[in-house]
């Protein structure tokens, strides 16, 4: 049976002096989840928001929380998103052993929190197949993490497929990605589309998340 195709609009991409409302806007639009790429400057290049703000998202939207730690040493910092209001915590492979991430989620799932693994256009699939067993999702990023708006990579489409093909829970895709594009992810086996400046960069926020949900036809 084939899966729902879920939208999680990317907050980064949001206008944060007026993010309470533009959450509000993306809900009432028809968005499945929010997806929220914490960044620490040290992983990526780029510093982005932490727990005070994921806690005030919390309080503005029911909206499942998918909080993305694109950081180093995630373990350190997962207690304070979960508190913050978490609902799905994605760590990176290229930052946390298979061992140490196994560890956490079986910590988080007692709490009912969801876990995910993401891994880099560059880091192939064998650096995540030890972790498949006890994780809900696997996050595909199709551009090079750090900042919104980069262009797609196409060469993450077979690495989308092959993963397809080994497992069967959520699979994810972020970075670059509009209805056209859409179209390709979900027919490779995604399933849940994270997309920031084409949600919250669209005058018809509804239409746009229509369009990426239906993009397969």
């Amino acid at each position: 049976m084939k899966k729902r195709i879920r939208v999680s609009p990317s907050v980064l991409s949001a206008d944060f002096g007026s993010l309470a409302s533009q959450i509000k806007e993306v809900e009432v639009a028809g968005a499945d989840m929010l997806h929220i790429d914490v960044m620490d400057g040290q992983f990526v290049p780029n510093i982005t928001i932490g727990p005070v703000v994921v806690k005030d998202i919390r309080k503005v939207t029911r909206l499942p929380l998918d909080v993305h730690l694109m950081i180093a040493n995630p373990e350190l910092y997962i207690d304070r998103f979960v508190e913050a209001g978490s609902d799905m915590i994605t760590m990176h492979i290229e930052t946390i052993s298979g061992a140490r991430l196994k560890k956490e989620a079986l910590k988080l799932k007692k709490l009912g929190i969801k876990v995910g693994v993401s891994l880099n256009p560059a880091t192939p699939l064998s650096k995540i197949k030890s972790v498949l067993s006890f994780v809900d999702l696997v996050l595909v990023m199709t551009v090079n993490p750090g900042f919104s708006g980069q262009k797609f990579i196409p060469a993450v489409l077979p690495k989308i497929k092959r993963l397809r093909s080994i497992f069967d829970g959520d699979i994810a895709v972020d970075g670059g990605i509009n209805h056209k594009l859409a179209a390709v992810l979900i027919n490779a086996g995604a399933d849940i589309l994270a997309s920031g400046s084409y949600i919250f960069g669209a005058k018809d926020k509804k239409t746009a998340i229509e369009r990426i949900r239906h993009a397969s036809g």
